[in-house]
């Protein structure tokens, strides 16, 4: 850990953009309950089910240290007023355009949210003069690369999906900022996140829902594929952790060998995920078996951008913060099943389905 590690300034103010989603929500929920007071910014868009990013907001709405805003990060005098009429300390940027899949057939809206969105925080953050910006990067940026665990200290050069793209271009923008104009900046890559309140396009709701509603699962690569399946209380608590330990300048960093994850500017990178590439196959089981129920399976050939395993390197989290994610997905799942169970008011499952 580091010698001047800070546990979480509860006087702070934090600002988060995407509040109204998966991991938003959930990091939003744990700094209200630790007393910070909390800005979130959100465009309630619809990529997936609109009444659930609502039922989302509902809960952290309650609290009288939340204040929140329906806007885009692309709408740069409003993000400008947020900033101006508010006394934020520290940035956290979650709002993105998200998924592999979906850049494909829907490119334009990635480089609007994802390229042009990231520019204003950092414009933003900039002239506020914020004391750290933290931001999502993702594992997709790995890409092409195959020398397992994935590490921050690896180049990241070939990324197979614009998505991926979008989120490197982050970084190297980030980077830009930090090294012009001192913004400490930290870009969190996060592995396959699932757990209650998570989103409908993933595999775990997908899945889950499917196996519930005697649907057929597509099952991608014919099931062979490995993804390091992280818990989201897990992410929130290494985000956490890191929200008050902003970096600063590496000043052993060597110009030669070009360490990536790291900078003679306030700039880092870090991996957040489990360290436990887990089989899908086994994942499926794990669902089956919470449920009660076989699900049945559609094997399909591998969709472009995907990729078959991926396995995160936390090395530099755990020797700067002291934290390893390590909820098993047996855990994990049995959790966002008991919360989908709940929330979607379903009482029994029918472990027997007509003409199977």
């Amino acid at each position: 850990m580091r010698n001047d590690y800070k546990i979480l300034d509860t006087e702070k103010t934090y600002f988060i953009t995407g509040v109204a989603g998966f991991i938003g929500f959930t990091l939003a929920r744990r700094l209200l309950d630790e007393g910070c007071r909390v800005i979130g910014l959100d465009n309630i868009n619809d990529y997936y089910d609109v009444e659930l990013k609502k039922s989302r907001l509902e809960i952290i709405k309650k609290y009288s240290n939340f204040l929140f805003f329906q806007s885009d990060l692309q709408d740069k005098k409003e993000l400008e007023r947020i900033f101006e009429e508010s006394k934020i300390d520290i940035v956290v940027n979650l709002a993105a355009q998200a998924g592999v899949r979906y850049s494909i057939t829907n490119p334009d809206i990635y480089i609007q949210s994802n390229i042009v969105g990231f520019l204003n925080i950092l414009e933003e953050c900039r002239h506020h003069n914020i004391e750290h910006l933290v931001y999502a990067s993702s594992s997709s940026v790995y890409g092409m690369n195959a020398v397992m665990p994935f590490s921050v200290h690896q180049n990241v050069d070939h990324p197979i999906s614009l998505y991926a793209a979008t989120k490197k271009s982050n970084e190297l923008m980030a980077h830009t900022y930090s090294h012009l104009y001192g913004l400490p900046t930290t870009g969190l890559r996060f592995f396959t996140v699932y757990g209650p309140w998570g989103r409908p396009d993933m595999a775990l709701f997908l899945f889950t829902d499917a196996i519930l509603n005697n649907k057929t699962i597509n099952v991608f690569n014919n099931g062979k594929m490995k993804r390091d399946f992280t818990f989201v209380d897990d992410i929130v608590e290494g985000v956490t952790r890191l929200l008050n330990n902003p970096p600063k300048e590496n000043k052993e960093w060597d110009k030669e060998k070009a360490d990536p994850a790291t900078s003679s500017a306030p700039y880092k990178l870090y991996n957040i995920g489990n360290s436990n590439p887990v089989d899908l196959m086994e994942y499926i089981e794990t669902i089956e078996k919470k449920l009660g129920k076989i699900a049945k399976k559609n094997f399909l050939p591998m969709q472009d951008g995907d990729v078959p395993a991926t396995y995160a390197d936390v090395g530099d989290l755990v020797e700067d913060v002291g934290f390893k994610p390590q909820t098993t997905i047996k855990e994990g799942i049995g959790k966002f099943i008991d919360w989908y169970k709940e929330y979607y008011k379903i009482s029994r499952v029918d472990r027997h389905p007509q003409n199977w």
